[in-house]
């Protein structure tokens, strides 16, 4: 995969200088090969289109899941029941939960409900009316990953609850807005702590999202903070998730015994939406994509 870079673009070593005053002189014809520079430089390995498409067919997947996950949420359930019916569904469907015994994890998706902010391991604490919980899926489908997650209401949910869910939903979509070839993954960063800080909430600063595709975790790291114009330039062929954790109080958090369960320091709620994003020739395209 060769690309023309002008002049003024960029530089795609990521020095954040033009590429007239960075890497031109060292490559007079403008040529570059993006996939190798990538590979070598930052062992982010850009998608082919095969890739995109098998990923694609994975986040299908995950989204007719999450789909049957808001048919079934309610007051009364328990967290393993979310995990009982993600985890079948999968199977039924070809698909492998990645989640399972990833690092230790014990369950097949992760549930997070009120103050956790993520990685909630499912149990038997009982979803009551008012709360708002997170479910977050990942699927392995002929060899594919894929991840998108949603925050959903159990029944009538509070003044409070429901501007931190329009936040972070709003979080997701202007990150997204920020991603096109040319931009850097501070555009991101900066774009979405701008908004969320601006309507009095906080981005977590412990979790970032992640490459993608043919691991469940991949470079690069974005972080859903930051500064514009700084970090890796976005190259075609990127797969990355954007999942930004929006608190109501401050950005502190701390992990609970069990080693995975993140939740707010100061116990204000914490909400997150997440889908696996494409860099291509003239913007993104979402391969978990729902309305936001």
């Amino acid at each position: 995969m060769s690309r023309k870079i002008g002049r003024n673009d960029p530089c795609p070593c990521g020095s954040g200088f033009k590429y007239k005053r960075c890497c031109l002189g060292r490559n007079p014809s403008g040529s570059i090969d993006i996939k190798k520079l990538y590979a070598e430089q930052y062992k982010i390995r850009l998608k082919k289109i095969k890739d995109i498409k098998g990923i694609s067919r994975s986040g299908r997947l995950v989204l007719d899941t999450l789909d049957l996950v808001e048919s079934e949420i309610r007051a009364g359930i328990t967290t393993d029941d979310i995990n009982t019916s993600v985890h079948e569904f999968t199977v039924k469907n070809g698909g492998i939960p990645a989640p399972l015994n990833y690092r230790s994890f014990p369950k097949s998706v992760c549930v997070s409900v009120n103050e956790v902010i993520c990685h909630g391991i499912p149990g038997d604490k009982v979803l009551q009316d008012g709360d708002i919980a997170n479910v977050d899926v990942t699927t392995i489908l002929k060899g594919y990953y894929a991840d998108a997650s949603k925050t959903f209401f159990v029944g009538t949910p509070s003044p409070e609850a429901r501007k931190i869910v329009r936040v972070a939903r709003e979080s997701l979509k202007i990150g997204m807005s920020m991603v096109r070839p040319g931009n850097t993954i501070g555009d991101i960063g900066w774009a979405i702590q701008r908004y969320a800080e601006g309507q009095g909430c906080s981005v977590v600063r412990g979790f970032t999202g992640h490459g993608v595709g043919f691991e469940f975790h991949e470079p690069p790291q974005v972080p859903h903070f930051g500064e514009k114009g700084v970090g890796i330039t976005l190259v075609p062929g990127m797969v990355f998730t954007l999942e930004p954790m929006v608190n109501l109080g401050k950005k502190d958090l701390r992990i609970l015994e069990d080693n995975w369960t993140a939740v707010t320091k100061d116990g204000s709620l914490s909400a997150q939406f997440e889908q696996t994003v494409l860099v291509t020739n003239d913007g993104f395209e979402s391969l978990t994509p729902f309305d936001l």
